[in-house]
Order: structure tokens, then sequence, then C-alpha cells
């Protein structure tokens, strides 16, 4: 499997690793085919403009090189970010800025993604702020697929 000196570099070197303290929200997904796990961890704060940004973030990753490097690169990405453009963030963004996947890890790109998503929910979940319909529908979609997961494999959490 050929992986780019980009994807080899923020795996060896992986950039935002970790927990982080006192975190704005949190993002937990995992993958029912692979099985990698990640929790991605942020903090809003605000620009010179007053828009709220993803002032720091961090992830924890449970999988393969792809997954990893993934995570990493899609951490460096959203540094500075408003919320509104972090939603926007694609897979094939992230994929992109590595140089490409192998087309059987291209799914590891959605983790970072729907684990964004997720953190972003959680923030404004737990600020009783008004969730943004794309959020609410990658919610639900997360929530789906946990639901299988459960049935098939039984409660793990």
């Amino acid at each position: 499997m050929f992986y780019s000196k980009k994807v080899l570099s923020h795996f060896k070197n992986p950039k935002n690793y970790g927990r982080m303290n006192n975190p704005s929200g949190i993002g937990e997904v995992g993958n029912p085919v692979c099985g990698d796990m990640m929790t991605l961890y942020i903090k809003v704060g605000k620009n010179k403009k007053g828009e709220e940004i993803i002032s720091d973030v961090k992830f924890q990753t449970f999988g393969c090189t792809a997954a990893i490097a993934v995570s990493s690169a899609a951490t460096e990405t959203l540094k500075g970010k408003t919320l509104e453009e972090a939603q926007i963030l694609t897979g094939r963004k992230v994929i992109d800025s590595l140089g490409g996947l192998p087309t059987i890890k291209k799914h590891c790109s959605m983790l970072a993604i729907d684990a964004l998503s997720e953190a972003i929910y959680d923030y404004f979940k737990e600020n009783n702020r008004p969730i943004p319909k794309r959020l609410q529908v990658k919610h639900k979609a997360v929530i789906k697929e946990e639901e299988l997961i459960k049935k098939k494999f039984g409660e793990s959490k």
C-alpha cells in the first residue's frame, strides 16, 4: 500500500495529538468496518472580528496509519477557522492536503469529519445554542451508526 510522504509524516509525528483540558466541545466516533475510533476536542474562541473560531484542537485516534494521518492533517487545517468554515470541511479536502490516500483508506477521512461535526454539535448543545440543520443531520447519522454497532456487537462504551 502506498502512502505519500505527507501521510507518513503526519503518522510518524502527529500534530495536535492528545487530550484537551476543558474543551468547548468533544466529538467521539468510530468506524464499524475497520474498528478505528477517534475523539476530537475543540476549544472555541473569538477572532479579531468577534467571530467564533476554533482556537485549539486536539485528537486521540485508535486506528491505522491513514486514520492517524487524517486526524493530524484535519486538526492542522482547523486551527483558526470559524465554526462556519469548519462545518464545511470535507474528507476530500483533508485527503487532498495529504497528497491522496489509497482508495481502500479514503473512508478514514470521514472519521475526522464526523468527529469534528460531533464536537461542534456538542459545543452548540452545551451552550444552549440553536444547532444548525447540517449538524443535526450529521449527528443523526452518527447516532444511527452507533445504534447499528451496539445492535450487532453489543454495548461497549
